[in-house]
């Protein structure tokens, strides 16, 4: 142990890895369902728009507001715990799809896989932060969150190759349940494993936490309790930083969902391929550029660090919206799947280092009773922005300008524009209100 009592490097990175694992697991759980829109269409006679509120809201709505009480109560009990439980109620969820009727029934079953799916980051990037001191956060936690591009490319990859294995089954029937569509088998056959998973979450490290804020009340008596009352005034007093970050990265995950949720569609809308095909192709797209885009921009994000302080990880950020508002707006609108992907590596790169680098900007300012709340309340933003705004406003604009499925690509690239200019101006926002805020002392 250090001066600060950290756990050994050993200790710490066994956790990040299991961390990160539980990471990988929540993407592909999520992400499955894109992968069956047209089938889903098809079998429960839906239509788009319909489609995106399943992809979207229905994820978002207890995801993101039961992401609060949850982020507070890993600022309190233990974290491990909590994610443990998580993974279990959102694994047997995604299983739940598979089995699922109705349009109603898929609805419930979307909101169940949030609500597990919820317990997770607000917990894990607190475990993190009290695994590493700040100069160090970046590179372990672009490590865990390359778990969103890992995750989607796995999804992605195995997914395609077990809904084209089920493709020439005969009729599915399960015992008590009937027949199931044979999109479905994906979700058993995905959801039941994912167990495995919360079982290791009780073989990593719950470490003591660092970096707390002393209160003193009037009669000059001083506590490490913070109240809501004082958590709201702590936030409200830097809206400026939190706020224009929190915009900012909203606007990136909202290009991100609506690609997320509509890619393989425009695929086989405008380049006529199969799901196989898409599958192959996007998942190494996610596999190559995600963890080096992650695992990179923290790397790079802890060596600017001594120079440029609190405002290393925002600086990388704001510059990288740049490049990935210019990629997001041309994936779309390339000649073949072939230069549509290669277009989508550097979007994909981009995204992935954003997602390291926004919550550690946020935790080296923020004290350590209060970082699963202020995690919990950035994702509350960004997630309802990106799971409802991304997928809804893409299908809006095919369904309801366009009248046209086959112009899904034009939705999503104006769709990138717009969105990836509020991004840009945000980001460089945030950087000036960055440069004022003070770093959070690691003491325990």
């Amino acid at each position: 142990m250090n001066k600060h009592n950290y756990p050994s490097s050993q200790q710490a990175w066994y956790g990040v890895v299991i961390l990160t694992l539980a990471y990988i697991l929540s993407f592909l759980d999520r992400q499955l369902l894109s992968l069956v829109v047209t089938d889903v269409k098809s079998d429960l006679d839906l239509t788009d728009s319909q489609v995106s509120i399943i992809l979207g809201f229905a994820f978002a709505l207890f995801y993101t507001t039961m992401g609060i009480p949850i982020g507070r109560l890993a600022d309190k009990k233990s974290r491990r715990t909590i994610i443990g439980i998580g993974i279990t109620f959102w694994c047997f969820m995604t299983a739940a799809t598979g089995i699922v009727k109705t349009y109603a029934q898929l609805f419930i079953a979307r909101i169940g896989v949030g609500v597990g799916e919820a317990t997770l980051s607000p917990s894990a990037l607190s475990i993190i932060s009290d695994y590493f001191p700040k100069e160090k956060r970046g590179t372990a936690m672009g490590f865990f969150n390359m778990g969103v591009s890992v995750g989607s490319g796995i999804a992605l990859i195995l997914g395609g190759q077990i809904v084209a294995y089920f493709a020439d089954f005969p009729p599915i029937i399960l015992p008590l349940v009937g027949q199931i569509y044979e999109w479905q088998a994906l979700f058993i056959f995905i959801g039941i494993p994912g167990l495995l998973v919360a079982l290791l979450m009780s073989t990593i490290k719950e470490p003591s936490r660092k970096g707390k804020m002393t209160l003193v009340n009037e009669s000059g008596s001083s506590s490490e309790e913070i109240s809501i009352k004082d958590t709201i005034r702590f936030i409200y007093q830097r809206k400026e930083a939190y706020g224009w970050l929190f915009l900012s990265m909203a606007c990136s995950v909202l290009i991100g969902y609506a690609f997320l949720s509509w890619l393989p569609t425009m695929y086989i809308r405008s380049y006529n391929i199969g799901i196989p095909t898409i599958t192959l192709w996007l998942g190494i797209a996610f596999l190559i550029g995600g963890p080096f885009g992650a695992t990179m921009s923290g790397w790079l994000g802890d060596k600017l660090y001594k120079k440029y302080n609190n405002n290393s990880h925002v600086m990388l950020f704001a510059y990288s919206m740049i490049i990935l508002t210019v990629a997001a707006v041309l994936v779309p609108l390339m000649p073949s799947y072939q230069t549509a992907t290669l277009m989508f590596i550097p979007q994909i790169v981009t995204a992935a280092g954003q997602t390291a680098l926004a919550p550690v900007a946020m935790i080296n300012i923020t004290p350590n009773q209060l970082r699963g709340q202020v995690i919990a309340v950035y994702f509350f933003v960004i997630s309802m922005t990106g799971y409802t705004l991304g997928p809804t406003s893409v299908a809006l604009i095919t369904d309801f300008i366009f009248k046209d499925e086959s112009l899904i690509m034009y939705s999503m690239s104006i769709v990138s524009l717009v969105v990836g200019l509020i991004g840009i101006y945000a980001g460089f926002k945030s950087l000036n209100y960055f440069r004022e805020q003070p770093t959070i002392v690691d003491a325990n």
